[in-house]
């Protein structure tokens, strides 16, 4: 299943996850691999400090295997199912693994590049300078 996982980065593991991203430990560990590195390139800063992304889980229960890496940098908001899951190929046994390649996801991700702007982009910039700098959740929120 597709999930739309809104949540907010937690201010004082902001350097934490863009050490995990740029030396490729993010989820590290978890059968998921380097899903979390793909969710990172995709997710969007939203106006109001927001992070969001796509979520690929194949989990009985949404995010069960990813959460609590997410947890360690992020207060999940919201994960929200993105597909009806009677039409889902992969729920409904038809293809398995169908949601990693399924169209529905590219068209949802393309839909969502749409919203605010890329939020790894947004980390490289404030910690580009000093890579050990900072930042409170009120400067998150006002760029």
């Amino acid at each position: 299943m597709r999930y739309l996982v809104t949540a907010r980065l937690k201010s004082a593991c902001a350097t934490a996850l863009l050490r995990a991203i740029r030396n490729g430990t993010l989820g590290s560990g978890s059968m998921a691999g380097d899903e979390y590195l793909r969710n990172m390139r995709q997710a969007r800063l939203l106006e109001d400090g927001r992070i969001r992304w796509v979520e690929v889980c194949y989990c009985s229960e949404p995010l069960q295997e990813e959460r609590p890496y997410w947890e360690d940098y992020f207060e999940l908001d919201r994960i929200q199912d993105t597909h009806d899951r009677r039409r889902c190929r992969d729920q409904t046994g038809a293809e398995p693994w169908a949601c990693s390649n399924c169209a529905c996801t590219v068209r949802l991700e393309q839909r969502l590049s749409h919203q605010g702007r890329p939020f790894l982009k947004f980390l490289r910039n404030i910690f580009s300078e000093d890579p050990e700098k900072k930042i409170s959740a009120e400067e998150l929120h006002a760029r």
